[in-house]
């Protein structure tokens, strides 16, 4: 049985033949013997460090040397994350990102390339648009889960709205056309969607919690509490 990763590291195959140094017999000549017969540092890089303040020994010998290979500080209970609903960004009115933001999740251009290969057509439309930031249709799949109905056909998402703002501001014409050849009026349906989510009983006014300071304090306040 093979334990490449227990087995320590070695220079190629020859060093297994004893052409080339091993890891032990370089460092035993970086520390030569003192004049007691002891070597400050052992075969496993190792030595026995004593407490600054008691002078008494630490149980297991400790590393010592350049630090090459580091911990990374990355743990399940910090990052795991779930949101039903949570805060949109004011302008794109896509859900934020991020825990400390109470974002929602994410899905990026590499992740839309992934799903286009399997032809996932129907979820690539929900994530983009009902479940991203197509304002209208969000309340319309609320009022047609409420209601039993079927889920309506997606709307225009808020992102391509923006885009053809940023263009216009540029003194550029830019018009959307149907494939029947009718342009396309991209007027706000705000009163629309107000009075569906007066109706439904929402509050789809949820504006973005702040920076990751807030965040902290308002954590902190919340521990406090309890």
């Amino acid at each position: 049985m093979a334990t490449p990763v227990f087995d320590g590291a070695q220079w190629d195959e020859d060093d297994q033949a004893g052409s080339h140094p091993t890891i032990q017999s370089i460092l035993r000549n970086l520390n030569p013997e003192s004049v007691d017969g002891k070597r400050m540092i052992g075969e496993d890089g190792k030595t026995v460090l004593r407490n600054g303040r008691t002078g008494d020994a630490y149980d297991n010998p400790i590393t010592v040397g350049y630090m090459y290979i580091l911990k990374l500080n990355h743990l399940v209970d910090d990052k795991i994350h779930a949101r039903s609903t949570g805060p949109y960004s004011m302008i794109t009115q896509q859900p934020l990102g991020g825990k400390a933001q109470f974002g929602g999740q994410r899905f990026g251009e590499m992740e839309v390339w992934a799903l286009e290969a399997y032809g996932a057509a129907y979820c690539l439309q929900e994530l983009l648009t009902i479940k991203s930031d197509d304002v209208l249709g969000r309340v319309r799949v609320y009022e047609a889960i409420v209601k039993g109905d079927n889920i309506p056909e997606p709307g225009i998402p808020e992102s391509f709205k923006v885009l053809m703002k940023e263009m216009q501001a540029l003194c550029l014409d830019v018009e959307v056309i149907s494939h029947e050849g009718k342009q396309v009026e991209l007027t706000d349906l705000d009163e629309e969607v107000f009075t569906a989510v007066r109706e439904l009983g929402i509050d789809i006014s949820r504006n973005e919690r702040g920076s990751d300071a807030d965040d902290r304090e308002r954590e902190r306040r919340r521990e406090k509490a309890y």
